[in-house]
């Protein structure tokens, strides 16, 4: 979910699913700070973030239907749906709704996972950036 207000352009948030000690999942709201910068002269300045580690992207397409069970993510991730809309549900029992334009970074990479559903009868794309861990 990439937010930004008009009265706070220097932020920006996304959700993230995480694991604890015991293997279960849950969600959290992480918000990333921005300045203002010139930052790709002679464009006009624009709000920037610091730069975070990431090497390469692929693409994720979920047919009409699909669900992913019970899974941890296969490697530490950021998704950011395309098209489509899917829900995500943590094994506290929390179930988040994403659509076009929703971030989400997945670092449940061990213990129970989570579900993905998608919840439309269309296909939904991530463009999935892998990154390291923190």
């Amino acid at each position: 979910m990439t937010e930004t207000s008009s009265s706070d352009l220097t932020r920006v948030t996304y959700h993230r699913i995480y694991v604890d000690s015991q293997g279960d999942s849950h969600f959290d709201v992480v918000t990333v700070e921005q300045s203002l910068v010139q930052a790709a002269p002679p464009a006009a300045p624009f709000y920037v973030s610091g730069d975070g580690p990431a090497s390469r992207y692929r693409f994720y397409t979920f047919e009409p239907g699909w669900i992913g069970e019970l899974h941890p993510a296969p490697t530490r991730q950021f998704l950011a749906l395309m098209s489509g809309a899917v829900e995500m549900e943590t094994t506290d029992g929390a179930v988040r709704r994403f659509e076009p334009g929703d971030l989400v970074l997945l670092e449940d990479t061990s213990g129970k996972g989570h579900v993905t559903r998608n919840i439309k009868d269309e296909f939904c794309t991530f463009l999935v950036v892998p990154v390291p861990s923190a």
